[in-house]
């Protein structure tokens, strides 16, 4: 898994697999779920996500918990 930061969008994004993106759906709270032509997730993507405290853009580290 991948974790990118687009600091001009404020988009976190886990890229779950190398696949292109197919087909995607937006889900309520600004989260978009990108799928591959066989349905499965590839990935994930928060919007807006130094504002809803998912992540501080000036930290380095990336803390995912479960």
């Amino acid at each position: 898994m991948k974790v990118k930061y687009d600091a001009e969008a404020d988009i976190l994004i886990f890229i779950l697999q190398d696949d292109l993106p197919y087909d995607a759906i937006s889900e309520q709270g600004g989260v978009i779920v990108s799928y591959n032509e066989a349905q499965e997730p590839v990935s994930i993507e928060f919007l807006n996500a130094s504002k809803r405290q998912l992540f501080n853009p000036s930290e380095t580290n990336l803390v995912v918990s479960r």
